[in-house]
This record gives C-alpha cells, sequence and structure tokens, in this order.
C-alpha cells in the first residue's frame, strides 16, 4: 500500500491560534481556485491507480469548510483501491456531509483550540461525529495554559475517542509537567522530545510520501528534495525504507514513520488518523 499525505495550496484558516504562523490568512479567489484545481486533479490521479492507496490531507489551512475538501474525501472514501481517506482539521465546519461517505474509510484527525471555540461547541461536534459514526480522533497543543480545558475535554468525551497531546513548539517539559500529559495521553513521550534521526530508516519514500499541489513529490514535508512528479511519472518509490537525511525529526506525522520508534505497531489501522491500538 501507498500512503499520501497531500498539501496543496491552501493556507486561509478561520482561527488565529498565536502558536500557527497561518492563522487567519486569507486567500484569493484565483488561489482557492488553483487549491480546487490542484485538488480535482489529485483525487483524479488516486482514481486512475490499481494500487491499494491511503490518503492524508495535512492543508496548511482549514480544509473542511471548503466544498471540495468534503467532496474529495467522500469521493476518495468511495473508491474501491482507497484503504483510508482521513484530514486534519478543526472541526469548526458542517458533519452531515459525512454521510455520503464509506466510514469504514473516512476519517478525521481534529484538533481542539482553546480560545478559538468554546469547549460546549467543540464537544457538541466531536460528539455528533460520534453519532454518525464517523471515525475520529482529539488532539490538544501541550501549552500549560490549556492543560485544564484538556483535562475537561478528556473527562467529557467518550472514553472511545483518543485525546493525543503534542508537545508545544519550543516549549520544554519538566518531567512533572509531562507527567501531567502523560495522564491524558500516554503515547506523550514521543513528541516530548525530538527524535535523533540522521541515517537511520524511515518509510517516507518507500510507502509513505507527500504530495504537493503541483505533483511535486518528496519523501516527507520536512525533507524538500524531489523524488520526482506524481503525474508526469517520474517518481518512483524506494524499494526499502532508506535512511533519514535530517538530524531531528519533531513532528508526529514524521515519526510516526520513523523505522526504529516502531510506531506503526502502535498505531496499526489507526495511522493516518492518529488513533494506536491501546489496551
Amino acid at each position: 500500500m501507498l500512503s499520501l499525505l497531500y498539501r496543496g495550496p491552501l493556507a486561509s484558516c478561520d482561527y488565529d491560534c498565536p502558536y500557527c504562523p497561518f492563522a487567519k490568512r486569507r486567500d484569493t479567489t484565483e488561489q482557492l481556485r488553483a487549491d480546487r484545481a490542484a485538488l480535482v486533479r489529485f483525487v483524479s490521479w488516486v482514481g486512475a491507480q490499481e494500487r491499494e492507496i491511503s490518503v492524508l490531507f495535512t492543508p496548511w489551512g482549514e480544509g473542511l469548510v471548503r466544498s471540495w475538501y468534503r467532496e474529495a474525501l467522500v469521493e476518495l472514501s468511495l473508491m474501491p483501491h482507497v484503504r483510508r481517506v482521513a484530514i486534519q482539521t478543526n472541526l469548526s465546519g458542517r458533519t452531515a456531509w459525512t454521510a455520503r461517505a464509506d466510514l469504514t474509510k473516512l476519517a478525521l484527525w481534529t484538533t481542539f483550540h482553546p480560545g478559538q471555540v468554546t469547549h460546549e461547541r467543540f464537544l457538541a461536534k466531536s460528539q455528533e461525529l460520534v453519532e454518525r459514526g464517523v471515525r475520529h480522533s482529539v488532539g490538544v497543543v501541550g501549552l500549560p495554559e490549556h492543560l485544564e480545558a484538556a483535562r475537561r475535554l478528556r473527562k467529557e468525551l467518550p472514553a472511545s475517542v483518543y485525546l493525543w497531546i503534542n508537545a508545544a513548539e519550543g516549549h520544554t517539559y519538566t518531567d512533572e509537567e509531562a507527567a501531567d500529559w502523560t495522564e491524558l495521553d500516554p503515547l506523550f513521550s514521543y513528541s516530548r522530545h525530538p527524535h535523533r534521526t540522521l541515517g537511520l530508516p524511515c518509510r517516507t519514500g518507500h510507502d509513505v510520501i507527500s504530495v504537493a499541489g503541483d505533483g511535486t513529490v518528496t519523501r516527507c514535508h520536512f525533507v524538500k528534495t524531489p523524488l520526482g512528479n506524481l503525474y508526469d511519472g517520474t517518481f518512483r518509490p524506494d524499494p526499502e525504507p532508506s535512511a533519514c537525511p535530517n538530524t531531528w525529526c519533531d513532528c508526529h506525522i514524521g515519526y510516526i514513520h520513523f523505522e526504529p520508534l516502531r510506531l506503526y505497531d502502535v498505531f496499526t489501522d489507526g495511522l493516518l488518523e492518529r488513533i494506536p491500538l491501546l489496551p
């Protein structure tokens, strides 16, 4: 199976999180048209493939407030050779569209941003997904001021909904602080410290790749060396996991594919939507 992490030109978001450089950015009409055209082209390419494929959308902006991302998720979920399709989202948009998708394949990687949406509104959105049978995870950025909000969320979310915690960029955690977050997310330790990856095997470039809107393929979002283009046939996957050229990896969508961590055994079928198999 080949997993594709797709990131098109979209950069606009309806939130203004202080820890995000793309907060409240506006795309022009032309930029939105270009993003839509790029996404349609990508979905068409996936539809023409014969191999088994999974897709995770990782837009800089918020995709689900745009109709073309909702339609892409539905369309991809209905393709027989697509195993999973997921997207990172703040869950600010509607959820009724999910009724048209194949819910055995659709999944959402959602993030709760305290200060941008009320606890009650976000929790209600998550509950809607539960009632609709939509597989999803919920996450929070591990800033000190978010701890009580995250605790309340964990208490009120169904036990079946996994709550993950991302270590805040540039923040150093004491052991006591880390223990607080680990109570909420038993896998927080993987996010707490960057992983030294230089020269060690990673699956990126082998059976998982990153794809830009123009079809440029890189092994991951954090290694910019082009491996060819998805649409002109110049991309060929590595025959086996190869050495990471970066010294460190500190992002979940990167280090989850880092072989020494063996996180494929932890996340199994929930790899793209960040849902581990926990006891």
